[in-house]
């Protein structure tokens, strides 16, 4: 058995749902799997085959523990089979889904020494009610700006299933 570690930032949710279908298609490929969020990371990485790390944006910035983790890790990541995931309502265009097109993934690829593997980018969700009220403005101007919805009622999960399932078997066979 491979053994594989996905670790994981997720603020409403959509990205621990995107690495709970990526743990499900690894054991199906014969991984020995821990989800670990990454706020309760006590593992030693180097005894894992395979490391997956990822983190949803929130104001343009993935999470800042994720941050750290990678760059007191980045040696060890850097000899290993890694992925990082980026969950973004940015990717939810096409031409903004893939990591050299993703402005976010793009400039936070850059200011890492860390190489990974494999890099996915997926759309997240957009559910104004989980939002606080700050955030649901804050949000909302955004998508005024990048021209998507604006309602307040909105609930839409832009997530490729077919995307992550191809990520999924691609890092399964990695």
């Amino acid at each position: 058995m491979i053994k594989t570690i996905i670790i994981f930032s997720s603020v409403e949710g959509q990205t621990k749902k995107i690495c709970l279908y990526i743990k499900d298609i690894l054991i199906q490929s014969n991984h020995l799997v821990d989800l670990v969020s990454v706020d309760d990371v006590t593992s030693n990485l180097e005894t894992y085959e395979k490391i997956v790390l990822a983190s949803s944006i929130r104001y343009g910035k993935h999470n800042e523990k994720l941050d750290k983790l990678i760059q007191d890790n980045s040696d060890l990541l850097n000899i290993k089979k890694t992925a990082f995931i980026s969950v973004n309502l940015v990717a939810r265009k096409s031409e903004k889904s893939r990591a050299g097109t993703n402005p976010y993934v793009a400039k936070f690829l850059k200011s890492l020494t860390w190489k990974p593997t494999m890099v996915g980018v997926f759309a997240g969700r957009l559910n104004y009610k989980l939002y606080g009220f700050m955030d649901r403005l804050m949000i909302m101007l955004i998508m005024l700006i990048t021209k998507g919805p604006t309602k307040s009622n909105t609930n839409i999960e832009y997530t490729s299933w077919t995307d992550v399932n191809i990520f999924a078997i691609k890092l399964a066979k990695l």
